[in-house]
């Protein structure tokens, strides 16, 4: 079973602390999700700031219109530099994202970094190689596209 990591990075010109406030809050999560994947928070209070050991749960398509219930817990908060979450369920044998925010020159610099395993071993790691990990990169390219929109480009 092998580990998986993606890394995306992108430049806003927007204060660290305004960067905070909306990556902060789950429910902007559900703005910059692809509106055909039916992104819905369904536990856990995301109209909040997150905080440590927050659990939030959500319902999203992913693929094919199968519903993937998946639920993360705030593992590590470092206002207004970093945010970790784990899956707690859902999906994936493990699930870890970082979310880093650093200022830059007329802005916010802002990464993720993410690692995942997929379950059932050779299997889980084929369907990654054919659906998952293109998907992601589809995620993250409308997440992209969508924050430039709502906070700027640079």
């Amino acid at each position: 079973m092998g580990s998986h990591s993606l890394t995306y990075k992108q430049c806003i010109p927007v204060s660290i602390l305004d960067a905070w406030d909306f990556f902060s809050s789950p429910v902007n999560l559900a703005r910059i999700t692809p509106p055909e994947m039916m992104f819905g928070i369904t536990g856990g209070d995301g109209r909040q700031e997150i905080y440590e050991g927050m659990l939030i749960t959500y319902t999203l398509y992913p693929f094919m219109m199968l519903p993937v219930q998946w639920e993360t817990q705030i593992i590590r908060v470092d206002k207004p530099f970093l945010f970790e979450d784990r899956q707690k369920s859902g999906p994936y044998e493990s699930w870890h994202h970082l979310h880093q925010f650093r200022e830059i020159p007329g802005g916010v610099e802002m990464t993720d970094h993410i690692n995942y395993v997929m379950p059932m071993d050779f299997f889980g790691d084929l369907v990654n190689t054919l659906i998952v990990r293109r998907r992601l990169e589809e995620v993250f390219t409308y997440r992209r596209s969508k924050i430039e929109e709502i906070l700027g480009r640079m």
